[in-house]
């Protein structure tokens, strides 16, 4: 199937064209049709499927076709809900590409900025309006906005939008819109307080889903690396040494985690950045911009920093901590692999992880095959719980001089260890 057997407009068709895009993805081939009879839909697809496409075209060829519109100020007729800046400015720029040929006005709003631009770009009227809840609901309430008139509303990334606490910020959003209007819910995963979230905003909808759910894109190469904690740095600098691997997304669980890796690799010699909540928008943008440009060759994110993250032939992620949320894992690896095209997905495994590596495998519904011949091999797994046990009572002398740095011993945490058999075995 083409995008010319979709029946989409000329406008649209020039556009794609332009983008150099004739296939339509599963997910897009299934649901334009289903969005250009005014069906609501319920989505069900991983990152990386090409879904805001399948989106974005039918809602602008729909309001492209508004013969109701009435002449005077552009009033909001369609929002986009999704849970960070970054996917934000994404399907943005989706839209701006795809309605190019259109007459629609655009804007994207998101809060940690100035709202003086967006402000002013309300005032002189747009078509969609592509927002992340909490600076919504802050011009809502200063009465900058006004949902009166939506026509198509699309709640993005469903699953992530829970997972940041921003479940009673989009019931007040949904609140405020119209009865009458065409809803769209996108979701990678669909674990039971989704679903029930979806039943509030739909009516009879139909249910596109193109791939199991919470499952990883067979273009994915996976594989996991059993290594001690102190070691993965360095891991992860031979595994850089391949100089076939122009850009990799990096992925820690905390912030200061991900400041850390970036310095330790552009200490190495190998540009870095570090993307997070903490980092100004501007510094976001940035470290996304550098990356994309290939300036920086290695971006290291946290979880919530990267969702949105729309990288063309990005090859590698590397999830340098497993996360404990196994559902992060599809999101992280869904980096790479996109729309068809092969990636590679590594994964570093230390001793306290390994309960998080078989609920992955669990979820995904597949063993990660194991690369065992490394400098870094993970020692006895035993070994941080035995050591554990083994501390002396608390206020004891022993317990305090083992906090007690020496200075007389000499670091040798940077040397490759001894290889023994290893546990996983």
């Amino acid at each position: 199937m083409l995008f010319e057997n979709l029946n989409l407009i000329e406008p649209i068709l020039k556009a794609l064209k332009t983008e150099g895009y004739t296939t339509p993805t599963p997910i897009q081939a299934q649901a334009i049709p289903l969005l250009l009879n005014r069906r609501d839909v319920l989505g069900c697809a991983q990152t990386g499927t090409g879904k805001t496409a399948a989106f974005a075209i039918p809602i602008i060829q729909l309001l492209t076709q508004d013969k109701n519109l009435k002449p005077g100020k552009r009033l909001i007729r369609s929002l986009i809900l999704t849970p960070t800046r970054e996917l934000a400015i994404q399907i943005g720029e989706s839209f701006e590409s795809y309605g190019r040929n259109t007459n629609l006005k655009y804007k994207v709003i998101f809060g940690g900025v100035n709202q003086h631009s967006q402000v002013e770009s309300l005032r002189s009227g747009i078509d969609v309006l592509i927002a992340t809840p909490g600076r919504l609901l802050d011009l809502m309430n200063q009465r900058h906005v006004h949902l009166n008139d939506i026509q198509f509303f699309v709640l993005d990334e469903a699953d992530r939008m829970l997972d940041m606490g921003f479940v009673n910020d989009v019931k007040k959003v949904i609140a405020k819109l119209p009865a009458k209007r065409q809803s769209l819910f996108f979701s990678a995963t669909m674990p039971p307080v989704i679903v029930q979230l979806a039943d509030t905003i739909l009516v009879n909808p139909a249910k596109v889903e193109v791939t199991p759910v919470s499952s990883t894109a067979n273009t994915i190469n996976q594989v996991v690396y059993f290594v001690d904690k102190d070691n993965k740095r360095h891991l992860l600098m031979d595994v850089l040494k391949d100089k076939s691997i122009e850009r990799a997304l990096v992925f820690t669980r905390t912030k200061h985690g991900a400041d850390r890796v970036a310095k330790d690799l552009t200490k190495a010699g190998i540009h870095s950045q570090a993307i997070h909540g903490n980092k100004s928008q501007n510094a976001r943008q940035a470290a996304l911009t550098n990356f994309k440009a290939k300036v920086t060759r290695v971006l290291v994110a946290t979880d919530i920093a990267a969702r949105g993250i729309d990288i063309d032939e990005l090859t590698h992620v590397v999830n340098y901590e497993l996360p404990n949320v196994p559902e992060s894992y599809v999101h992280r690896i869904g980096r790479t692999g996109r729309a068809g095209a092969s990636g590679i997905a590594i994964a570093f495994c230390d001793a306290e992880e390994k309960e998080y590596l078989k609920d992955i495998q669990k979820l995904i519904g597949k063993d990660i095959p194991v690369i065992a011949d490394h400098d870094y091999p993970l020692m006895n797994h035993n070994v941080v719980k035995a050591v554990k046990q083994a501390r002396p009572p608390r206020g004891s002398a022993e317990r305090t001089a083992s906090r007690r740095p020496d200075k007389t011993a000499k670091n040798t945490s940077s040397a490759p260890k001894e290889k023994k058999k290893q546990w996983y075995k």
